[in-house]
């Protein structure tokens, strides 16, 4: 396994290679990933204060880390904060994130990479967040006797790690310090392989969102379109998700506002999306304060503003599971929002559990959607009972942060 694991690395790094002049991702990385060691030398030369290493596949798992990595912050000031991403979907988005002193590509996965990475970053303590699992970064962290934590872990029977020719993968986990699981049949799952440094900690997503909630700050612009109506968000689309959509839109579109969010911004995709919306939409950079409240759909066509928009919904539909898998399901639901989503989200712990709480509802296809709004648009109480239930539930599901920064705090001996 180790030797196709090798090859697997190798043949991914030539990809990108052959991708880069084709693919604006591939291109984005390797130039990430260009004189690396050379930046990073230069950057640490001179440092004598320790440091935290935190790594994260993307901006889903960076946000799931960021109340790990702000709590350490607070609480380690004389700690400089090292934060890695794999994917340029989280470096380009946060590579000017204040809450790290460094922020660099991860180097692809070697012996000579893991060594030399090491070597000039020389971190007290390495936090993996959620799926990174890298053999040579693990390996070198545990011979030089660092210690390795995985946060908001969470783990399923069909992964490789479970399977009979998982041993490679299954020596990857033993390797950490401890794992901490969002659910106890996560836990359950690494006792069967012998993995008994593990506890349930939860989703530090729950934090995040908690803490995002109370920092919201309002948009002048949203607040003139909105006039205090009743919205229907729309976050994370995918032109599928539209294409379910259009129907309650068009129908609903005189008596409420709808706010898109789609989860690309490139210039082609909106314009096809406006044509499918017609009259009454209008892109958010193209408008102003005092012809806003004249249009009904209000189309967002920047980064960033996601997590407050989802305050001023009183509807929310997440984007992503007519596809690959279902988005953030979180940021609506600390707002205690009636959640709407397509069928791909059983791997998705929250939204099985929004569902059986009856506050959010997947549904297949255009008419699933209008009933299942309907009945909760038109029947008494029906929103607040939703409303108070989520809120309940986010509050109850968080305090992961507190758990884990009182291990680190231990393991640190402070």
């Amino acid at each position: 396994m180790k030797l196709l694991y090798d090859i697997g690395l190798k043949a991914y790094d030539g990809l990108l290679t052959v991708a880069a002049p084709f693919n604006q991702k591939a291109k984005l990385m390797l130039q990430g990933r260009e004189n690396q060691f050379e930046k990073l030398q230069q950057a640490f030369a001179g440092n004598t204060a320790p440091v935290v290493w935190f790594h994260c596949a993307s901006l889903g798992e960076f946000e799931q880390g960021r109340p790990v990595i702000e709590a350490f912050k607070a609480e380690f000031p004389e700690y400089k904060v090292m934060l890695t991403f794999f994917s340029p979907s989280g470096y380009e988005v946060r590579k000017n994130y204040s809450g790290a002193d460094y922020i660099y590509y991860l180097p692809l996965d070697s012996a000579a990479n893991a060594r030399q990475f090491i070597s000039i970053v020389q971190p007290k303590l390495a936090v993996f967040i959620k799926y990174e699992f890298w053999h040579y970064y693990l390996q070198e962290l545990e011979q030089r006797h660092i210690p390795i934590l995985s946060i908001s872990a969470i783990f399923r029977p069909d992964q490789v790690f479970f399977k009979p020719y998982g041993e490679f993968n299954r020596n990857m986990l033993r390797r950490f310090t401890h794992i901490y699981t969002q659910n106890q049949t996560s836990l359950e799952l690494l006792q069967t392989i012998g993995i008994t440094n593990a506890t349930i900690a939860g989703d530090t997503r729950f934090d995040r969102v908690l803490q995002t909630a109370a920092t919201i700050k309002p948009i002048p612009l949203v607040d003139a379109f909105t006039s205090g109506g009743e919205v229907f968000m729309v976050g994370s689309s995918w032109p599928a998700d539209i294409e379910v959509l259009l129907p309650l839109i068009r129908k609903y579109k005189p008596t409420i506002k709808f706010i898109i969010a789609p989860h690309e911004i490139h210039e082609n995709g909106i314009a096809s999306l406006m044509q499918q919306l017609g009259d009454g939409a209008v892109r958010f950079s193209k408008t102003d304060a005092q012809t806003i409240a004249n249009y009904k759909v209000l189309v967002i066509d920047n980064i960033g503003m996601l997590s407050a928009l989802y305050s001023y919904g009183t509807y929310a539909y997440i984007g992503g599971a007519f596809g690959k898998g279902l988005h953030n399901t979180l940021e609506a639901a600390v707002f205690g929002l009636p959640l709407f989503f397509g069928p791909k989200y059983s791997k998705f712990q929250e939204a099985v559990e929004l569902v059986k709480l009856g506050c959010a509802m997947p549904i297949k296809n255009a008419e699933e959607l209008l009933a299942g709004f309907e009945k909760v648009h038109t029947t008494p109480g029906a929103r607040q009972t939703i409303t108070d239930t989520e809120k309940q539930y986010v509050q109850e599901q968080s305090g992961a942060t507190t758990q884990i920064m009182a291990d680190i705090q231990r393991l640190l001996k402070r």
